[in-house]
């Protein structure tokens, strides 16, 4: 595919993405990534990059880049702070708002990207970050880490990016492991089911309902089993944790009832998650 774009217009794309440059984020130290110069690109170099070996890129450029292939094609500048507020008054200072770099691709473009992205994890290697009811779009990464001008072998950086809800994307997730241990060295099995996990809570903090008309998950038969979670607000720490078997329990706070509970009732989770209970009176 790469041979077939050629080099100019595979190279284009980068550009507009931002790899290659700063993002402009509000922190220091930001790095511009490795990407090849275009006068020294042969096959090889076109060949390696179109499948993402021999450059490099950061997170954040990572982050921006797949938030404008989800968002409609807009790529917009990042930021960590919100806003910059007197301490005496309260009053705003400086606050910071999204700005437009520019457009990447069409907005019917970036929909057969969602559409990608969401079939990834309903049917493919993202299999472990699907959540039931929840839209989610992702995407593994696997880095094989250089060392002195050389791949090593068995050392890799693996990733997990996703987007929820895939259709209507509210946020975006991007996880990374160095070197995991101990485990299969495939990103499927290593950051997938952490992404999930953290995804619950988006979806949680967020608000985010769940829907129907997402694309439909293939079911194998080493899939995990899953349980709905169980409404065990205004119960003791006891009863909840009998409720709630045989997910796992995490408590925090003080008192005898619980008063908040994480993911809330009707949740449909894997019967291995833990279940986080705030107590209080």
């Amino acid at each position: 595919m790469g041979l077939t774009l050629g080099k100019e217009k595979l190279f284009s794309y980068l550009d507009l993405f931002g790899f290659g440059s700063k993002t402009g984020i509000d922190l220091n130290g930001e790095s511009d990534g490795i990407i090849f110069s275009l006068n020294k690109v042969g096959d090889l170099e076109l060949a390696t990059t179109a499948f993402g070996q021999g450059v490099s890129v950061t997170p954040i450029q990572q982050t921006t880049a797949v938030s404008a292939v989800v968002n409609g094609g807009k790529l917009y500048t990042p930021y960590i702070v919100k806003s910059f507020s007197e301490p005496e008054t309260n009053s705003i200072i400086k606050e910071n708002s999204p700005k437009l770099v520019r457009t990447t691709i069409s907005e019917e473009t970036s929909k057969k990207m969602r559409y990608a992205l969401e079939s990834v994890v309903a049917r493919g290697g993202g299999k472990y970050a699907y959540i039931d009811g929840y839209r989610v779009g992702g995407k593994t990464g696997t880095a094989q880490k250089v060392q002195n001008g050389k791949y090593l072998v068995n050392n890799y950086i693996m990733s997990f990016m996703a987007v929820v809800p895939a259709n209507d994307p509210k946020a975006i997730l991007y996880i990374a492991i160095d070197n995991p241990k101990n485990t299969a060295l495939l990103s499927s099995y290593t950051t997938a089911p952490v992404a999930r996990r953290i995804l619950l809570d988006i979806i949680d903090a967020l608000g985010i309902e769940k829907q129907e008309g997402g694309i439909e998950k293939v079911h194998q038969w080493d899939d995990p089993t899953y349980v709905v979670v169980s409404d065990v607000v205004g119960l003791s720490a006891k009863e909840a944790s009998k409720k709630l078997y045989p997910l796992e329990v995490e408590y925090s706070g003080s008192g005898s009832k619980v008063v908040e509970q994480s993911p809330v009732a009707g949740t449909k989770v894997d019967s291995t998650s833990k279940v986080r209970l705030m107590l209080g009176d």
